[in-house]
């Protein structure tokens, strides 16, 4: 037989290619495990060429480290045969290791056509040396050289499919069982080779021309080795940050989602549910109640007080007051309860009940809850809340009739004292209907022309004459009669109509001054009130200047009252507004003052030409009473800040002498003359001033 010999330096080589491929292998095995499966037959027929081939280089790498003392070549077609029984071997190796689980027997099965692949590939490249004559095997090691290679291929299963998964350390564990592995394959091939015989006398036949000449295949193997391992790996190291970017893409979209769904379902204030998930939560515990017959009750909770707060104090105060409310209505009630925002300050909260003596202990301690002082920003806040109460099914059996019906009892509660409970009884909901009548109407009142303006004159006090006139919003309802903007401003404000019917009564205040200027009734001026709706508007000023000017008005002939809280509201912007509107000519009037909270310091830089003390001071006013001490300072203030001091709601000889006497400069109230409509106010007003 003729000796062989092996060139230490390219078996150390085939080794570190069979460990590469094996790394290769258990990497790509857990890519095609993942994602969808048009992605995991790409990664399946990719990973089984790539890891074809760095086994058939192994084998090859092996062949060429193998001498003998005749030239040696390989037969091109074989050759290329046993790499592509590589391939297929390698391919099916990643299906089997890809499945969702590797029974035995699949196991089993698995690895004998997987080690028999590799074994007919190791074979078939032998046969591509094309001996004469012919290579003499020995059974018991070719035998021995199958069981290792079958061996080997069920490591390989094995450990690929316990590897597939993706972990901080996964890459430790490949490393150390692609050695493993590479070391099994290099066996399987040189078990094999030590099987091999080769004769005295021995030709290879492929040495020839025809055949791949060992020199040349060393170099191309190698190359296209080495080309295939760093495309693969490349491949899998962008396809691994690919994958962690689309991970922290998924993540984040994930809890941007989340973040939608909850803004969607909550309020975004108290973080409280809103009406959306409210009904949602109702709609399941009506099915609950279907089912089982267990009840449950909604109670309407309305804040008493929290407007004025929200007026004196500003919004960023009010927005504070209604986190802490709303955290003091979800601590007292139980996990299973449901405490939800629906809008401004009203709250609803959905219990489970047994009895309904539940519903009133609930009420009680909400009660409680809500009037303890609140501390926001270290100012000490009182307020209250007026509950109504609802059962189920009694009270209603849709979530919407439940709401009315819980709304309808918590208004009757607020009108019958506030800071109180009531269960829903039907007679309460003839107020409830009367309000959504009057809200119906109201919405048609401007299109049919049921809105008028009335006009009260206001009087000097020294000596009675004329020094303008109040214009005041009236609304002739068809079946009602007239009413007085307390009734309906309101429902006007609730419903969103404020702003048109604000934008008609400058519009018709100013109308009706020309046309009365133009009949020769000489008045000096008239006053209209701006609702906080209207003040805060960007288009305030515009719509000021363009009124005056469409119907030829001097600007001081305009007098524009605002309260003292809307004022105080936002200083800064109020200040602003208001010295616009100043310096445009219009007067501006401090209306209800004394009741709101105010900086001097502030007032003192409002552009202001008068105070009208509010009427809640004139009403009880008498001699030594805290109200004339009080009326009193503010005219003393008025005269010091050289603003002319107005007081309404005169309606005694005596209030006008006492107010007379303090140092009020004009008066205004039904001693002098109720508000009245545009034609009475030209016939009593033209009286007046003739004299």
């Amino acid at each position: 037989m003729l000796q062989g010999s092996y060139n230490g330096n390219l078996v150390a080589i085939s080794y570190l290619v069979a460990s590469a491929a094996s790394y290769l292998a258990l990497d790509l095995a857990g890519r095609a495990a993942r994602g969808n499966a048009a992605r995991r037959w790409r990664w399946r027929l990719g990973g089984g060429c790539a890891m074809g081939f760095g086994i058939w280089s192994m084998h090859f790498i092996g062949m060429l480290a193998f001498s003998l003392p005749i030239p040696l070549g390989y037969d091109g077609p074989k050759t290329a045969g046993s790499l592509l029984i590589a391939c297929i071997a390698s391919g099916f190796a990643l299906w089997l290791a890809t499945q969702r689980d590797l029974p035995p027997l699949r196991y089993a099965l698995g690895s004998v056509l997987m080690g028999g692949g590799i074994a007919a590939m190791h074979y078939t490249g032998m046969a591509a040396l094309e001996m004469a004559p012919g290579i003499v095997w020995d059974r018991a090691w070719l035998g021995l050289s199958v069981l290792v290679a079958i061996a080997a291929a069920g490591a390989a299963l094995r450990m690929a499919f316990r590897l597939r998964e993706e972990s901080a350390s996964a890459w430790r564990m490949r490393a150390v069982a692609a050695l493993i592995m590479g070391a099994a394959v290099v066996g399987m091939h040189y078990t094999g080779m030590a099987a091999a015989g080769f004769p005295e006398g021995s030709l290879c036949s492929a040495a020839g021309p025809d055949g791949l000449q060992a020199e040349w295949l060393a170099a191309v193997v190698t190359i296209v080795a080495v080309a295939i391992f760093a495309l693969a790996l490349v491949i899998a190291v962008l396809d691994r940050r690919m994958e962690k970017r689309t991970s922290l893409l998924t993540v984040s979209l994930g809890q941007a989602n989340e973040q939608l769904i909850f803004l969607a379902l909550h309020d975004n204030l108290t973080k409280l549910p809103n009406r959306v998930l409210l009904e949602a939560r109702i709609d399941e515990a009506i099915g609950r109640s279907a089912r089982s017959g267990a009840g449950f009750a909604l109670m309407f909770i309305d804040l008493d007080g929290f407007k004025a707060v929200n007026d004196m104090y500003g919004h960023t105060m009010g927005d504070r007051l209604l986190h802490a409310a709303a955290a003091r209505v979800a601590a007292s009630l139980r996990s299973q309860d449901t405490a939800a925002r629906i809008g401004g300050d009203e709250f609803v909260v959905l219990m489970e009940l047994d009895d309904s003596s539940e519903a009133v202990a609930t009420a009680q301690q909400l009660i409680r809850a809500l009037g303890a002082d609140f501390d926001v920003d270290g100012m000490p806040v009182r307020i209250s809340g007026s509950i109504g109460i609802a059962v189920h099914p009694q009270d209603g059996a849709q979530p919407r009739d439940l709401l009315t019906n819980a709304d309808a009892a918590m208004y009757y509660a607020k009108q019958h004292g506030r800071n109180q409970y009531r269960f829903f009884d039907p007679t309460m909901n003839e107020g409830a209907r009367e309000q959504l009548a009057l809200m119906q109407d109201l919405r048609h009142a401007m299109q049919r022309g049921e809105l008028v303006l009335h006009y009260q004159p206001k009087y000097s006090a020294c000596d009675g004459r004329v020094t303008g006139a109040e214009a005041l919003l009236r609304w002739r309802h068809p079946v009602r009669g007239t009413l007085s903007a307390e009734r309906f401003i309101a429902l006007a404000e609730k419903g969103g109509l404020l702003h048109d019917m604000d934008t008609w009564t400058l519009e018709e205040a100013c109308r009706q001054l020309r046309a009365w200027r133009d009949a020769g009734l000489a008045l000096p001026g008239v006053s209209i009130n701006l609702s906080p709706v209207q003040f805060e508007s960007a288009e305030l000023f515009e719509r000021v200047r363009a009124a005056l000017a469409r119907h030829g008005l001097e600007p001081h002939l305009l007098t524009l009252e605002i309260t003292e809280s809307t004022a105080m509201r936002d200083p800064e912007q109020s200040l602003a507004t208001l010295q616009r509107l100043n310096d445009l000519g219009v007067h501006i009037s401090i209306d209800d003052f004394g009741t709101g909270y105010s900086s001097l310091l502030y007032l003192k830089r409002l552009p202001a030409r008068e105070l009208k003390i509010d009427r809640g001071f004139v009403c009880n006013l008498m001699p030594g009473t805290e109200d004339a001490a009080i009326v009193s300072a503010i005219v003393a203030l008025g005269r010091t800040l050289d603003l002319t001091v107005l007081a309404e709601g005169v309606e005694t000889r005596d209030q006008a002498d006492l107010l007379t006497g303090m140092g009020c400069h004009s008066l205004q109230g039904y001693l002098l003359s109720r508000p009245l409509p545009p034609e009475d106010f030209a016939e009593q007003v033209g009286r007046q001033l003739a004299r």
